[in-house]
């Protein structure tokens, strides 16, 4: 008999591929329970559970009170007890409330037992800026965690990437905080194919180089991919070839992608749409000028949020967060130092 041909797969968005991850985990692992604000009976602030409580049942799908330093330590005491545990952060603004139970607790097990004892637990939710939800619901705050050892840390971009992370974060024997770029839940035009299952699997660590140049490196991650990708656009009108990095994973960071881009470009320009002051840019600029600065031609730049938080009005949201011509501008400027 013929064998029959697996339908082919339809492109979905950056959420539905969140969700499939999730859903396939759960399906995977009987031990994974997840718990949250509203992840249960709404099914998320942004519909990202929906439908999670109906196929796997009260027994491992918590609705949580509105108190994230009680849902991580719950999840601290479920993950020694035998269970993986994934958290939601209804928004990584609110991760605050929980921060002692993370960098002090959740990060620090796996240390102070002298490896004895894991701490399976994904932390996650939606992050960052570009929508109107001023200084509240817009912040990205990872580089409080990357300064925490024990955490790790990825910001996917795309469909793919954001299903095949987060089934990596889920098979982690320690805990990742997983950055969801809220803007990029619905958005059309990234649509892609996604696999399943195992083949999904994109491995923690590692960064993806998403488009390819020759005179400047610019390295980035989340949301700035696209705004990246675009001013790369704008440099080609001026005869210039970008080179666009997306890192993919903060902690562990794939330092190894980026100075091989820079042994081919001499030029770097990091982008973030975290504060300036101690955000994860300067760490990158940081790290490449002390282990790769004979191959710079010209000073590493950085584009970021200016340092304060984000306003609600659109033209000072614009005004503050990194852009496409704040990327052309910095860009060209390294090339033409």
């Amino acid at each position: 008999m013929a064998k029959t041909e697996a339908p082919a797969r339809t492109k979905i968005n950056y959420l539905t591929a969140l969700k499939e991850a999730i859903f396939e985990e759960f399906e995977r692992d009987a031990d994974l329970v997840g718990m949250g604000e509203d992840i249960g009976l709404l099914g998320g602030a942004f519909g990202v559970t929906d439908g999670l409580l109906d196929k796997f049942g009260r027994d491992r799908v918590f609705d949580m009170p509105i108190s994230e330093a009680a849902i991580v330590g719950t999840a601290c005491g479920l993950c020694l007890n035998g269970k993986k545990v994934m958290v939601e952060m209804q928004f990584i603004d609110f991760i605050s409330c929980g921060f002692d139970q993370i960098v002090n607790m959740t990060a620090t097990y796996h240390y102070r037992t002298a490896g004895e004892v894991s701490m399976p637990m994904v932390i996650r939710g939606p992050a960052g800026g570009y929508g109107g939800g001023a200084l509240y619901h817009s912040q990205m705050n990872e580089a409080w965690f990357a300064n925490s050892p024990g955490l790790k840390i990825v910001c996917p971009s795309t469909p793919a990437d954001a299903k095949g992370l987060l089934k990596s974060a889920f098979r982690d024997p320690n805990p990742v905080m997983v950055y969801e770029m809220k803007e990029l839940y619905r958005r059309r035009d990234i649509e892609e194919e996604v696999a399943v299952g195992d083949d999904a699997i994109v491995p923690i660590g590692k960064a993806r180089v998403r488009r390819e140049g020759d005179d400047v490196t610019i390295v980035t991650y989340g949301n700035n991919v696209y705004h990246a990708l675009a001013a790369a656009d704008n440099l080609a009108s001026e005869g210039f070839s970008a080179e666009v990095v997306d890192i993919r994973s903060l902690v562990p960071l794939d330092e190894a992608t980026i100075k091989e881009s820079l042994a081919k470009t001499n030029r770097l320009v990091v982008v973030n749409e975290a504060p300036r002051t101690c955000g994860f840019a300067g760490e990158i600029l940081a790290r490449l000028a002390e282990e790769a600065f004979e191959l710079l031609d010209a000073p590493p730049m950085r584009v970021t949020r200016l340092d304060t938080p984000v306003p609600w009005v659109k033209p000072l949201e614009t005004f503050v967060l990194p852009s496409v011509d704040k990327i052309t501008e910095t860009a060209l400027r390294a090339c033409r130092y």
